[in-house]
């Protein structure tokens, strides 16, 4: 089947590659998709994207009109596809459900030790000779109350992690299980509570209607000074220029972001000869207590050849027009 794969990137490329083999005949576009780039699929019966690719309703119709009837995502998440329209267009998409939640939550905590023991600062002072050690005192994690919003697979596996560091874990999610929570010696509690509580908040749920903006300043007024935040989830979850204003007056003490509210044409791409145009961004790297990642918490062998797979089968249920157990609808 003609696949017309976008936002192809190096570190990606050969497992998708390896994993494709000789079944699919497969066309790699370094572009994002587009309103302005959909002409690139002619010819295509299926397309491949990635998370900041744009698959609204204008471009869904761009898509069906040119032939496309299949959308196979390289992600969990799907909140850059209006699946209603999809699905009224006759457009079948499936996504990647689970690629390795180990991968995600070990950079949510590795953020998390990186900024509490000043790695990145420490690192950059011995580059230059200067090792002394003053500034650099962070925290024991150890007895720290942290707060676990969304407990899916990758927030389970946050829980895990922090247990063993002897954290006292809060948790928020729509939905409770108390042997889980018994097990780790977790509290399920509401959102405001776990704000108020915890010494570390770390983000694990969807982006949707129900989480745009999920930490907002309300939210953010109710949180212990100091406090350490990290988003590995979706910029949308949080307000960023409400987080700029808590860093501003040191409400929030740490912040790791992985992802970006804007990250769509900066994150994933070599900007380093240009000038930011991005203001927001920019005023957050300025803050020697924020530590960002360009969305790289997925990027383990193991995680990139997942998706690969996945994204292989998902193609190959499409194609002999089976039921596919990772579909949207």
């Amino acid at each position: 089947m003609k696949t017309a794969i976008f936002s192809t990137h190096k570190f990606e490329k050969d497992y998708l590659v390896k994993a494709n083999g000789e079944k699919h005949l497969v066309k790699f576009i370094d572009a994002h998709l587009s309103y302005e780039t959909v002409e690139l699929v002619n010819g295509h019966k299926a397309v491949s994207i990635f998370v900041n690719d744009d698959a609204s309703s204008r471009v869904l119709h761009k898509l069906k009109d040119l032939g496309v009837q299949f959308l196979a995502l390289r992600s969990a998440g799907f909140n850059n596809v209006d699946i209603k329209a999809a699905s009224e267009m006759g457009i079948r998409v499936a996504r990647v459900p689970e690629y390795s939640p180990y991968a995600v939550a070990e950079h949510a905590t590795a953020l998390m030790l990186a900024l509490n023991r000043k790695l990145i600062k420490a690192h950059s002072r011995v580059r230059d000779s200067n090792f002394s050690l003053d500034g650099l005192a962070g925290f024991d994690m150890h007895g720290k109350t942290a707060g676990v919003i969304g407990l899916g697979k990758i927030g389970r596996i946050v829980v895990k992690i922090l247990n063993g560091y002897g954290c006292k874990v809060l948790a928020f999610d729509i939905t409770e299980d108390k042997e889980f929570a018994k097990k780790y010696d977790l509290e399920y509690v509401t959102i405001d509570v776990l704000c108020e509580k915890s010494d570390i908040i770390t983000l694990h749920v969807p982006l949707n209607e129900g989480t745009k903006y999920l930490i907002n300043k309300d939210r953010i007024n109710k949180m212990k000074p100091g406090v350490m935040l990290i988003n590995t989830g979706r910029g949308g979850l949080l307000d960023t220029k409400e987080v700029i204003k808590a860093l501003k007056i040191c409400k929030i003490g740490y912040l790791g972001l992985d992802v970006y509210e804007e990250e769509q044409g900066l994150f994933f791409e070599d900007h380093s000869d240009e000038i930011l145009q991005d203001d927001v961004i920019a005023r957050l790297m300025t803050f020697q207590n924020v530590l960002i990642t360009s969305h790289q918490a997925f990027l383990t062998d193991t995680a990139l050849q997942n998706i690969a797979d996945t994204t292989i089968d998902n193609l190959d249920c499409f194609e002999k027009g089976t039921s596919c157990k990772n579909e949207l609808k």
